[in-house]
C-alpha cells in the first residue's frame, strides 16, 4: 500500500504545483526599457557631496572607512592650504574610493559621516564587465556641480570663518559698541 502511494501520488502532488502555475498570467518585466521607481529611503550607489559653494564637505576623517563591515571604502586625509582649499575645514579627502564589489550597500558609513558628506542614491545599476571599473574613485563620486557652484580649490565663498560658514551666515560679525558690524 505505501509503495503504490510513494509510485502513483507522490509524483502526482509534485507536479501539483506545475499545472496550477501553467494557466496563470505570465508577468513580463521590460526591465532595461521600462525602469520600476526605487523606495525613497533605497540604499543605492554612494555620492559625495558639496557645499552650495562647490566646496566637498568630506573632511577626511576615515570615519566610513571604520564603520564598513566590509572593508569596502578606503580614504585618505590630507590638509587642506590657504592656495588650495577643497573643504572649509582643515582636511579634506585626498583619495576616497570605494570598491563595490566588496561593497554590501549597508549603508553603515553614511550613519559615521559626521558632515553628511556621504549619502547614498537611488541608482542601482552597478553591474559592469570590468573589475576594475567597479572600483568608483573621488571623482566618480563626487557630487556635479550645480549652477553658482565653483570648481574646488577656492576659497570658502559663504563666510569667513568656519562657524559662519557651517551656518550660511556670509561675512562674519563681531561686537561693537555700535551693535553688529561685519568683520
Amino acid at each position: 500500500m505505501a509503495d503504490t502511494k510513494e509510485h502513483f501520488w507522490d509524483p502526482v502532488a509534485g507536479f501539483g504545483v506545475t499545472f496550477r502555475t501553467m494557466f496563470k498570467k505570465v508577468v513580463t518585466e521590460q526591465y532595461p526599457f521600462e525602469k520600476k521607481a526605487t523606495a525613497p529611503r533605497f540604499h543605492g550607489r554612494h555620492q559625495l557631496n558639496r557645499w552650495p559653494d562647490g566646496l566637498e564637505k568630506c573632511i577626511g576623517c576615515e570615519l566610513c572607512a571604520w564603520a564598513c563591515p566590509a572593508d569596502a571604502i578606503y580614504v585618505e586625509g590630507a590638509d587642506n592650504t590657504a592656495d588650495e582649499r577643497f573643504s572649509p575645514g582643515e582636511r579634506y579627502g585626498r583619495v576616497y574610493q570605494i570598491n563595490y564589489l566588496r561593497c554590501i550597500l549597508c549603508g553603515l558609513c553614511i550613519e559615521a559621516c559626521p558632515t553628511r558628506a556621504l549619502t547614498m542614491t537611488n541608482e542601482y545599476e552597478l553591474a559592469d564587465n570590468n573589475r576594475a571599473d567597479l572600483i568608483y574613485e573621488k571623482n566618480d563620486l563626487l557630487a556635479p556641480l550645480l549652477p553658482g557652484m565653483e570648481q574646488p580649490p577656492h576659497p570658502m565663498r559663504l563666510g569667513d570663518d568656519d562657524g559662519a560658514y557651517y551656518r550660511g551666515l556670509g561675512a562674519s560679525t563681531r561686537d561693537t559698541d555700535e551693535g553688529e558690524v561685519p568683520a
